[in-house]
């Protein structure tokens, strides 16, 4: 594959659309069984831990593979965390794990399947209540990791029934919903992440073996994952490499420490990073409780954190945050030094995409680079995926072979695991959105809105969704009771629709080999795969046609599901012999599908097609025609 402006060719020349899925939800834990992230023991799994057996096991991979290469997912994105790399120590490297993934890889070769390798995280790690980084790279710095929920530091599904106890629930549970993204705003993930990111400018004098805490955490991360390349080397299937899933600025570019300037989750305690600081170190404060009702808008009650006034450090240790002078408790009571110790870089407001997130993506790429100069590279803005300010600029003098990988949710359906076709709320203004017109309008251009700084901002590069997605436990999980996923179908049919309306190539959220009804993904009580229980799950919403790769250029994709026509309109390079290649799945179109073709250019000669059922794919050869083309094709 190579890349020439906003477009990916194949080695033919014709124009790809890639479309796959993430692989998978649960490759963000151990191997294990479903259900043990609910035991608070599993946070304990640190050095033995093992992720060989993720996504799925060796002798399964074959039969899960085809099945994604028989819907039309043929590029994938590879969840693979750091952790999983390099759990037991520094330089420590988990071989077996990189021999089972070397496995798979060759599996999905021999079915035509191409992945990119997601480096991923999530809040940091599974201590700070999501995964990716291993345990040590806290506990250097003296964190207790029995410590986080308890100092209000972290809150983990794991220990939520041990920790917030009340007299309604008393075992703690229900787990609040969507509550994991708050974790960003507490103590230990916006800590760390400064650190990785930002330390040399904000923990400047914070060293570990000599390095910088900055130069040290990042240097050990593309360590690991050159380990890994080296490791995978001549794995045909890989044709690219992500740098750092959902960044996050911790508390980099905040102007005021007492303030709550920037969160990710519209509802839940919402602590300032001042009171996050002070908790953390042992001192009880009361934190605003968000309600759902009001999206995050009022104050519902006030949450303690860490009542019994114990300290995430061990003896010995302190919050690096202190050691850099941002406060005291000198004569026993906390003391904000310098509430805007975050607030500037070299003189001025930091954004933190172009200082601190872009030139590690560099870093990143470059050392990786070295082993292949045509490897393509993935990357991502912050989290805040619907503005676009969260995406790095990018000049003709950064490295070249880069795709903007941004994500997008469907923030409203998300956070409240409630679907409404006519109805959703704009995430950027809080508006109201009614009408399912307007609705499935909006969800276009949000996604166009990312294409549009992509464009203006980062060279044109190529973009690709790398999530999306619903969670199939929405509407008070109707569809587990009645089997109808109707409205799931529904809700997937119009995020493709916006995919197919902007061109984009994508991999939805999820495909989890090991989903139940029970425990859904298997991390955060999260349920997005469309597989679960040995089945596809709402296959008519993800289960589409597409141009696989287009011997021109694509102009149009339109699939009309209820009616079960598809329309395609591509520009034909004459020059091209090799075919146009739509996929359309044999459940929907049958063994004799009625196919149109009109040639629009001012010429008499047609093109020749070739409809392969077993392949479940459309030919579609120039013949040396040249111009617009208009496929039809209806079930």
């Amino acid at each position: 594959m190579r890349i020439q402006n906003n477009l990916i060719f194949d080695d033919e020349g014709r124009t790809l659309i890639l479309r796959g899925v993430n692989l998978g939800g649960d490759a963000k834990c151990p191997f294990g069984a479903p259900g043990s992230e609910l035991d608070h023991t599993f946070l304990k799994k640190t050095k033995d831990a093992s992720f060989t057996g993720r996504p799925f096991p060796l002798e399964d991979a074959e039969s899960h593979l085809k099945r994604l290469k028989k819907a039309g997912m043929t590029f994938l994105r590879l969840v693979v965390t750091w952790e999983a790399i390099e759990h037991e120590g520094p330089g420590i490297y988990d071989e077996e794990y990189l021999a089972y993934l070397r496995k798979i890889l060759l599996i999905a070769e021999s079915e035509g399947i191409s992945v990119f390798i997601d480096p991923h995280q999530d809040v940091w790690s599974r201590w700070t209540g999501g995964d990716g980084a291993p345990a040590w790279t806290m506990e250097m710095l003296g964190m207790d990791l029995d410590m986080p929920d308890r100092c209000g530091a972290a809150v983990t599904r794991q220990r939520y029934s041990i920790y917030h106890k009340s007299k309604k629930y008393p075992d703690g549970d229900p787990f609040p919903r969507m509550v994991w993204p708050s974790n960003y705003n507490r103590y230990a993930a916006a800590t760390m992440f400064t650190l990785f990111f930002a330390g040399k400018t904000y923990a400047p004098d914070l060293h570990i073996d000599g390095e910088n805490i900055q130069d040290y955490l990042q240097n050990r991360f593309i360590a690991a994952f050159r380990h890994a390349q080296r490791r995978l080397k001549n794995c045909a299937s890989i044709k690219g490499w992500g740098v750092f899933n959902e960044p996050h600025s911790g508390y980099a570019g905040h102007q005021n420490l007492e303030e709550t300037e920037e969160f990710l989750i519209p509802f839940g305690p919402r602590p300032t990073p001042w009171q996050s600081i002070r908790a953390a170190s042992g001192y009880p404060v009361k934190v605003p409780v968000y309600s759902a009702s009001s999206f995050g808008k009022k104050v519902s009650h006030y949450e303690t954190f860490n009542p019994e006034g114990v300290s995430l450090f061990k003896e010995g240790f302190s919050c690096p945050w202190k050691q850099a002078g941002v406060w005291t408790d000198e004569g026993g009571n906390p003391k904000l030094m310098r509430g805007d110790h975050f607030g500037k870089y070299q003189g001025r407001r930091p954004v933190f995409t172009d200082d601190f997130l872009k030139p590690f993506l560099i870093k990143y790429i470059n050392a990786m680079k070295e082993a292949d100069e045509r490897t393509f590279f993935f990357i991502e803005g912050i989290a805040r995926c619907t503005q676009e300010e969260s995406h790095p600029s990018w000049s003709g003098n950064d490295p070249a072979n880069v795709i903007n990988a941004f994500h997008w949710y469907d923030g409203f359906a998300l956070f409240t695991k409630s679907f409404r076709s006519w109805f959703t709320v704009n995430v950027d203004t809080s508006k109201i959105i009614l009408g399912k017109k307007k609705v499935s309008s909006h969800f276009a251009k949000c996604l166009a809105k990312a294409i549009g700084w992509t464009k203006q901002k980062m060279q044109n590069m190529p973009c690709l969704l790398g999530e999306f997605g619903l969670a199939f436990d929405s509407n008070n999980r109707k569809g587990f009771t009645s089997g109808d996923y109707t409205m799931h179908e529904e809700a997937l049919s119009m995020y493709y629709d916006a995919v197919d309306a902007n061109l984009l190539h994508s991999t939805i959220w999820n495909y989890t080999a090991s989903n139940t009804n029970k425990y859904g993904d298997g991390w955060n009580d999260e349920d997005l795969s469309i597989f679960s229980e040995g089945r596809e799950r709402a296959a008519a919403g993800w289960k589409r046609p597409y141009p696989m790769a287009t011997a021109g250029r694509p102009l149009l994709v339109k699939w009309d599901r209820k009616r079960g026509i598809f329309i395609f309109r591509f520009c034909a390079d004459g020059d091209i012999a090799a075919p146009s290649v739509i996929y359309l799945p044999a459940e929907t179109f049958g063994i004799s599908p009625k196919i149109e073709i009109r040639t629009l250019a001012a010429s008499e000669q047609t093109m020749r097609e070739e409809y392969q059922y077993e392949e479940q794919r459309l030919l579609l050869f120039n013949e040396g025609y040249n111009g617009e083309t208009e496929v039809r094709v209806q079930k």
